[in-house]
């Protein structure tokens, strides 16, 4: 996994506002490698469609990977017939590495993404990019799974992909719907905190963004696609299904160790001005308490069952007090984990001793109210004991969660937002990148300037005399 160092946290989302036009609002890539036959209709269709419907000024960008045929020279005439149209030549292969090229060099505030056979039905192309030019949404995905979407593929394709998707849902808890649909878009601030973050250059690139955004909290739009499965695919399903595979075994180790910094990813909670303004308000409340209720369930029957355990070889107060240890230490390191999502080994003896704390607050409430029943019969029940013990237990589980909260796990998220802006690029003709790494702006070193681009509802064919195209 990428560590590279970041500005910080996200700013909030706000709406791309309204100014004097000159910069695309929207970059639209076109990843291609040895498509000489389908480029050229390609991209006629898509800029016939963009100059009829989206209110905005556009690029379409094909990036060039390291194409053997005709390719690149297909590309260089439709950038000098279409003033629209641009082109990059990469000399490695890996769609993921395009897609980081282009994006990290763009200038435009919202960045797009499609595949060649142009297989998704570009109506949904305006709902994909609204979300993000309104502030709505972070990133935007189109589903071939949603419930109404139309799709066209066979078989094998269908049970790959929706096979894919649930291994996601299962190991990585992934909730988007559709890892792999090649119609997606993302706002330039995220990508350009995202994209260092990011370790695959091939098939694998979509599956690592969404997850990686998804954890950090980032908002993922899903827009209903209709596609029609393209039978000329020059995809290679084993070997991207191999690597798919081994990306996710990756991505799940980092999650697992905590290795992956997430939290530069951040927003503030609401875009309102007078929400970011309320101070001292509980983040994460009701989640914590939906959290620490299931792990405190399975806790308490954890303990009845290792009390009645140990009640068979000792006294009530021993088996008590051992249940309590057993119990209490799995409960916090579940809580730590589960509740309030601290993740790696950083701190975790001192959560446990903390911890240990609070299981001696609740072992004198249990065992005083074994005491007090002991002291009111001389031999009582066992079903009376097991009822005074879940009593007092609820007791302390109320107080449990509020030293887990205010004690043990507090909240330490610096409320504080750095501005998460853009460098400033030349416009850009064709291009050859370098491809060995690429990091989005000048991240590690704070230059970024600001990330909000002038918009202004404008006829795509109007140009600028000092644009490239």
């Amino acid at each position: 996994m990428r560590t590279d160092s970041s500005p910080g946290t996200l700013p909030a989302r706000e709406h791309l506002p309204a100014a004097p036009a000159g910069t695309p609002v929207l970059d639209v890539v076109i990843p291609v490698y040895n498509e000489e036959k389908d480029l050229q209709p390609c991209v006629r269709r898509l800029h016939e469609h963009l100059a009829r419907t989206f209110p905005y000024a556009f690029r379409i960008t094909i990036a060039d990977n390291a194409s053997t045929d005709t390719t690149p020279q297909v590309a260089a005439r439709l950038a000098a017939e279409i003033p629209e149209v641009a082109t990059f030549r990469l000399e490695q292969k890996g769609r993921g590495r395009a897609l980081r090229a282009v994006w990290s060099a763009s200038d435009s505030p919202v960045l797009a993404y499609m595949d060649v056979d142009l297989s998704t039905d570009l109506n949904a192309l305006l709902p994909l990019v609204a979300p993000l030019i309104s502030g709505h949404s972070d990133l935007a995905i189109g589903s071939r799974l949603a419930r109404s979407s139309r799709v066209v593929r066979g078989p094998k394709r269908e049970f790959i992909s929706r096979a894919y998707n649930l291994i996601l849902r299962g190991s990585l808890q992934a909730r988007f719907s559709d890892a792999q649909c090649g119609f997606k878009a993302i706002r330039r601030d995220v990508a350009q905190v995202l994209l260092p973050l990011i370790e695959d250059t091939g098939w694998f690139f979509d599956t690592e963004m969404l997850v990686l955004a998804e954890r950090a909290g980032l908002r993922i739009h899903e827009v209903p696609v209709d596609w029609v499965d393209d039978p000329d695919s020059t995809v290679h399903i084993v070997k991207t299904a191999t690597d798919d595979l081994k990306g996710v075994w990756r991505i799940g180790r980092a999650l697992a160790t905590g290795s992956l910094p997430l939290d530069r990813l951040t927003r503030p909670f609401g875009d309102d001005p007078r929400d970011r303004e309320i101070e001292d308000v509980p983040r994460g409340l009701a989640r914590q308490l939906v959290g620490f209720c299931v792990v405190g369930g399975l806790s308490t029957l954890f303990y009845l069952l290792l009390y009645s355990g140990f009640r068979v070889f000792t006294g009530s107060q021993v088996a008590n007090a051992l249940a309590l240890l057993v119990s209490a230490i799995a409960n916090t390191a579940a809580n730590r984990r589960l509740t309030f999502g601290v993740r790696g080994r950083g701190g975790a003896v001192r959560h446990q001793a903390q911890g240990l704390v609070v299981f001696g607050i609740g072992l004198a409430l249990t065992s005083g109210s074994l005491a007090a029943l002991n002291a009111a019969t001389s031999e009582p029940a066992h079903s009376t004991e097991l009822a005074v013990l879940i009593a007092a237990n609820l007791a302390a589980t109320v107080l449990r969660f509020l030293l887990f909260r205010a004690w043990v796990f507090p909240d330490r998220h610096d409320s504080e937002t750095t501005v998460v802006a853009a460098y400033p690029t030349a416009a850009y003709p064709t291009a050859s990148y370098p491809t060995d790494q690429f990091r989005a702006g000048e991240a590690a070193d704070g230059t970024w300037r600001d990330a909000t681009v002038p918009l202004l509802p404008a006829r795509p064919h109007d140009t600028d005399a000092r644009d490239f195209r």
